[in-house]
């Protein structure tokens, strides 16, 4: 990589409460240069992008397809996207801009903005270190929870396949860096597009006093921040900021798809506010949303229809069918409430026809896999999946044999609100200095930890709703949602429910949204497989020709 400094002067605009006009490169901007959103206190130039304030690297990256380009662009160094951080390493934001690709000069005035997130099981991520594009960190650090896991972090909490390292030596690229192969935000970059990647708080963090500051609903408080603070400086930050589409993989493919649906909910504005976010829309246009673990109120139901009879990963063992029959009672009622439509025509969806509905999603997947094996290969791998009837190029099999198919699921049960307080999620819920909670009754009801309370306590209803897309979706129909959206997950992902990202497509298209939802077969969690065909989708569903 070639580091070339540019000495720019620094501008500073300041922005009054009544300010006329500020000229930023020949281009009158108003103090609000962006959507108005009240809630927010910002009035001052504090959040004021730098456009002078760059670093201009050349580096080479691949594409989708393998094929190496030469990429010069200006990196913006990590800079606060609030006037009130939290602390110094996680509410910042860089910036990077296309300038040259296999040396033609690029105009990414008007580009999609792709904002990637490096969030991963609700933990911290950074990008204060980052000295070019896709370095935005997940940090796995050592506080937090009070479970079995390593580190203090609860047992379960960490998804299959994503990357994690010490503090601050986590997993790079943002949704980014999948399964360690895969960075779209240097793809996004190699494509002609802007890319926003944010440092977000997460639930291991502690301050001084013990105190969890990190926990819900500080992530989707941070990237709706990072989003006020791109509209905010509209014409200043190059890009698209009309056309902001964000990424995110497991916990942080469901702080996209949340980022997505609760565009300018006034729900947030008294943490936003807090903050010190810019006064500006959070609205995004487009949302992707790789393996999302959300509605997590109603993710141990979904969770025991799913996986309730295979075996566990640890002990080889069925759970408690009690436990497990009781939990799929839940989510049968849940289901039935939420009155959904299946896509592509389907129908209603009920937890009678759930697993029919999932094979015309399953099915094809498999066929597509198979179709692009050689003769040799496939007539292998069916005599080693003998449950596939393999006519007419499609492949066709019982949802039982499926579920043989994958075999251990990964989480004992409940998944994600353990009744010892051990999952993650727990401790993403944690308070104060109490590092896990229950989130739902009838975990909460069930307890094994010794909690002299049995029931959850009151803040949580309203945390669910900070922290559920569905919430949004389904019961607010918010009409400032993203209306473009791309769900993806892997046939082998034991980590969630396939219900979960099937709800929220089902979802979003009962709305009508445009929805791009599939499968990769006999892949697990964290896995991205077409994206190529993500960066293709942006600059469809964006307009953008480059």
């Amino acid at each position: 990589m070639q580091h070339r400094a540019i000495k720019r002067r620094n501008v500073v605009i300041g922005i009054g409460a009544t300010a006329g006009v500020a000229l930023a490169g020949g281009i009158a901007l108003t103090a609000q240069a962006s959507d108005d959103k009240k809630g927010s206190s910002t009035s001052s130039g504090a959040l004021v992008f730098d456009k002078d304030d760059y670093t201009e690297l050349t580096e080479t990256i691949a594409d989708a397809a393998g094929t190496d380009h030469s990429v010069t662009y200006r990196f913006y160094k990590p800079r606060n996207y609030v006037t009130n951080p939290s602390d110094d390493t996680h509410q910042s934001l860089v910036v990077s801009v296309p300038v040259k690709i296999d040396g033609k000069t690029v105009d990414a005035s008007r580009a999609p903005i792709v904002l990637a997130n490096a969030v991963g099981a609700y933990m911290p991520s950074t990008v204060a270190t980052a000295t070019g594009v896709g370095q935005a960190a997940l940090e796995m650090g050592t506080t937090g929870g009070t479970g079995t896991g390593t580190g203090g972090i609860p047992s379960g909490s960490i998804p299959s396949g994503m990357p994690s390292g010490g503090t601050g030596t986590g997993g790079t690229g943002g949704t980014g860096a999948v399964n360690g192969t895969v960075n779209l935000a240097k793809l996004a970059l190699a494509a002609g597009y802007v890319v926003v990647e944010p440092g977000t708080r997460g639930r291991s963090l502690t301050d001084s006093s013990g105190s969890y500051y990190g926990t819900a609903p500080a992530v989707i408080v941070d990237l709706k921040a990072a989003v006020r603070y791109i509209r905010f400086n509209k014409g200043r930050l190059p890009g698209n900021t009309d056309r902001i589409v964000s990424t995110g993989t497991s916990a942080g493919g469901a702080s996209s798809a949340l980022l997505g649906a609760s565009g300018d909910s006034p729900i947030y504005d008294k943490y936003l506010t807090q903050a010190g976010a810019a006064d500006a829309s959070d609205a995004i246009f487009a949302t992707g949303a790789w393996c999302p673990i959300t509605d997590l109120e109603h993710a141990d139901g979904a969770y025991e229809w799913n996986w309730g009879s295979n075996v566990t990963q640890s002990d080889g063992k069925v759970v408690d069918q009690t436990v497990s029959k009781q939990l799929q009672a839940q989510f049968a009622e849940y289901q039935a409430k939420l009155k959904l439509r299946g896509l592509n025509g389907y129908g209603a969806l009920t937890a009678r026809n759930y697993d029919d509905y999932l094979l015309t999603f399953l099915q094809p997947s498999a066929t597509k896999y198979l179709a692009a094996l050689s003769d040799a290969d496939r007539t292998t791998y069916l005599a080693k999946n003998t449950f596939i009837t393999w006519s007419g190029g499609k492949a066709t099999f019982t949802w039982d044999d499926y579920l043989t198919h994958v075999g251990a699921r990964k989480k004992t049960s409940p998944a994600f609100d353990a009744f010892d307080l051990s999952a993650g999620e727990n401790n993403e819920f944690g308070e104060g200095t109490t590092a896990t909670r229950h989130f739902t009754a009838y975990s909460a009801k069930n307890d094994t930890t010794g909690l002299s309370s049995k029931r959850v306590a009151s803040d949580i209803p309203e945390l669910l709703k900070l922290m559920n897309p569905m919430y949004h979706l389904h019961e607010q129909h918010n009409p400032h949602r993203s209306k473009h959206w791309w769900i993806r997950l892997g046939t082998s992902d034991t980590d969630t429910s396939h219900v979960i990202s099937a709800n929220l497509a089902a979802t979003a298209d009962n709305l009508g949204d445009d929805v791009n939802y599939s499968f990769y077969w006999d892949k697990g969690h964290a896995t991205n497989e077409d994206p190529g065909d993500f960066i293709t989708w942006v600059a469809k569903v964006t307009g953008h020709k480059s």
